[in-house]
């Protein structure tokens, strides 16, 4: 620990349940204040590794090199959640700081020689090292991250990696904030009868932002915040309204403060002078060795299988949604993108009776909560228990203990559900602390948090989920089992750090059981008279899923072509709009609109590390549907199914190559056929 900054309490042991961060204890200018120190001392930590006079081993070099930086880390697993989560002025002014100094450090790493050389040494003896497939893999994944990041490289090629990386870091990071803080700034002020068909929900959350702000009664202020944002478009009746609300959120981050434009250009230039000095034609090349594609053209074959086999039924879709909409409105309808949800919500109602709406008094998200939980019980045999004793970050998260079925402590789950200004849209899954096995061989748990963007519960009324938000619940927690389940020996092996395009197969499994009976009738009840959701609601769920499901796959090829493009070129990109344009012409849906892009605030690609990896969620897609027509096949409880997909999937994590571990759980090779009969295209 650093002996100039006893006072920090990130250098101090958390006095907490299971060393949970003491979020009370930690504000901005804590963080700010623990980083130089933290890498000061992990830096000599490095440096002790590098001048080590006796021969490089495994122990003295790879696993040294493992567990050093554990205070840096201990102060990013707290400060990169919250900025996220719960950010504010001072954290995005402390994140600017940071990633220059934190792109310095790891260039320091990776371009010290004399690591180098040792880390070469052990690897040129892994063959006589009798090692297991931790240390194997901890082995490669070491000598490739130097090798990939410029080890070999001499004089001024090093000096030009330095500056290439700390200014992608600092662009990436300036990316995320432009997406978030224009986010906060949007309050379209309405009328109550301008939200004709909208949900009561959504009214009384625009009619109650704008008292806030000193309406009346008869005044609403909308957000462009997710949930709100889709349910108007998916049911105001207003089109000009639709329009206007489309092109504001499809339009951010393309002009004034916010702009991205100049931001992705240089990214891309960046990265791709980064992987030229490192032997690459490309950075999508470049990225891509570390994957289970391997290439950018096992990338393109799938996106290219995927489009072949979805573009007819596409055209079938849209032919058919054209002509409902026509005779719906009594006019030739030309159908523009603020028109697709509207109508197709519509269609879908019309032709299946279903309306996604009329779910939400069946999924209670406390009820939800129970029935999530209980799904984990009987898969896995884990419970959940909320611990009111273990800090949290806001007022609105709540903090559950792990337990196995043995009564074992598995890890923390934090929780975090709600939308406010502070919090980046979307959801997604993260950790304030991996999972590893310490020098006494004793295993130190992980701490996981999953984080939301649901309606909030307004006027006496709970927050009321659809049924595509609780598949987005699935989705996160099955990100969460990953990341508590495992059961690693080194952090940088442990959990979700897996390749990029295997992350998302336990998330999207998870996802599966919002389609089955069995499992929705442990909890979908109606949150007023406690009616089950009956078989034909649920089978007309079931049936409605598959509508517009050449729409949607298109649109994902849409981000991943569009990725890919970006992540391919050989030369600076002059024409941003162009550019994106001609990327996706073969996957766009509509015609294009002026001050429209997806570029701009794409921040998987720019600002969330799936550079040349957006693929990868098709790519795990076609593994989750393969995965769980194994357990269709022998029953989606059966608790040997379970077992192994646990012991080969979830507990590994990134100790093995991923392929080999699928087909230790499947037994076969993974095809697109199952993806295809669930989506109803075969």
């Amino acid at each position: 620990m650093c002996n100039n900054c006893p006072s920090n309490i990130f250098f101090q042991t958390f006095e907490t349940p299971h060393n949970t961060p003491p979020f009370s204890r930690i504000t901005p200018q804590t963080i700010k204040e623990a980083i130089e120190p933290a890498i000061s001392e992990a830096l000599t930590e490095i440096d002790a590794i590098a001048s080590n006079p006796e021969p490089a081993t495994m122990e003295n070099t790879i696993i040294a090199l493992e567990k050093s930086g554990a205070t840096l880390d201990r102060v990013l697993g707290v400060a990169y959640p919250l900025m996220d989560a719960d950010g504010n002025d001072a954290l995005d002014e402390i994140a600017m700081e940071m990633a220059p100094k934190l792109s310095e450090f790891s260039t320091r790493i990776t371009l010290n020689e004399n690591l180098w050389k040792h880390v070469k040494t052990v690897y040129e003896q892994r063959h006589t090292l009798d090692l297991d497939t931790d240390d194997a893999m901890l082995l490669q994944n070491t000598y490739d991250s130097f090798a990939l990041s410029g080890a070999e490289l001499q004089g001024e090629d090093r000096e030009r990696l330095k500056k290439l990386k700390a200014e992608l870091s600092e662009l990436t990071t300036k990316f995320g904030q432009n997406v978030t803080n224009e986010l906060k700034t949007y309050r379209i002020k309405l009328k109550r009868s301008d939200l004709d068909g909208v949900p009561t929900h959504i009214v009384e959350e625009a009619t109650n932002l704008a008292k806030e702000e000193g309406g009346n009664d008869d005044d609403c202020t909308l957000t462009l915040a997710q949930p709100t944002y889709f349910a108007f478009m998916k049911s105001a009746t207003r089109r000009d309204l639709r329009e206007k609300l489309w092109k504001l959120y499809s339009g951010r981050n393309t002009k004034d403060e916010f702009d991205n434009t100049e931001i992705i250009k240089r990214i891309a230039a960046l990265r791709l002078g980064i992987a030229n000095l490192l032997g690459a034609k490309t950075f999508a090349e470049h990225k891509l060795r570390r994957t289970m594609a391997g290439s950018p053209e096992a990338v393109y074959d799938l996106l290219d299988k995927l489009k072949a086999a979805y573009r007819e039924p596409l055209r079938q879709e849209m032919d058919r949604l054209k002509q409902f909409a026509s005779e719906l409105e009594g006019e030739n309808i030309r159908l523009m993108p603020w028109d697709y949800s509207y109508y197709s919500n519509k269609l879908r109602e019309k032709e299946y009776a279903y309306d996604e709406e009329e779910m939400r008094p069946y999924f209670d998200l406390d009820r939800v909560i129970e029935g999530v939980w209980n799904l984990a019980d009987r898969l896995y045999g884990i419970t959940l228990t909320e611990n009111n004793d273990i800090e949290v970050y806001h007022p609105e998260v709540k903090a559950w203990e792990v337990k196995d079925a043995d009564g074992s402590y598995l890890g923390v789950l934090y929780t975090d559900f709600f939308p406010r200004p502070t919090k980046r849209p979307g959801a997604w899954m993260t950790n304030f602390k991996e999972q590893w096995t310490d020098a006494d061989g004793k295993d130190s748990r992980p701490h996981v948090s999953i984080v939301m963007n649901f309606t909030k519960p307004v006027a006496g009324k709970p927050s009321l989920l659809t049924p595509g938000e609780v598949n987005t619940f699935l989705h996160e927690f099955g990100h969460a089992l990953h990341g508590l389940l495992t059961r690693g020996r080194y952090a940088s092996l442990s959990g979700t750090n897996v390749y990029r395009d295997f992350v998302e197969l336990p998330s999207q499994f998870n996802e599966n059981f919002l389609r089955e009976k069995d499992f929705l009738d442990t909890f979908a009840r109606h949150y007023k008279t406690g009616e089950m959701l009956s078989g034909v609601m649920i089978d007309k769920m079931n049936t409605a899923s598959q509508y517009g499901t050449a729409y949607a796959c298109i649109r994902q090829l849409l981000f991943g072509y569009l990725d890919m493009a970006w992540h391919s070129v050989t030369d600076e990109v002059v024409d941003a709009v162009s550019f994106e344009r001609n990327a996706v012409k073969d996957v766009t849906i509509f015609d294009d609109i002026e001050g429209s892009m997806v570029s701009n605030q794409f921040n998987h690609i720019f600002s969330g590390g799936y550079a040349a990896g957006y693929y990868s969620y098709k790519w795990a897609e076609v593994l989750d549907a393969d995965a769980f027509s194994l357990f269709k096949q022998n029953g989606i409880f059966d608790s040997a199914t379970a077992a192994r997909f646990r012991k080969t999937i979830l507990e590994r994590g990134g100790s093995e190559n991923p392929g080999k571990l699928y087909r230790e759980f499947r037994g076969q090779e993974p095809s697109i056929e199952a993806l295809l009969r669930r989506d109803g295209i075969n």
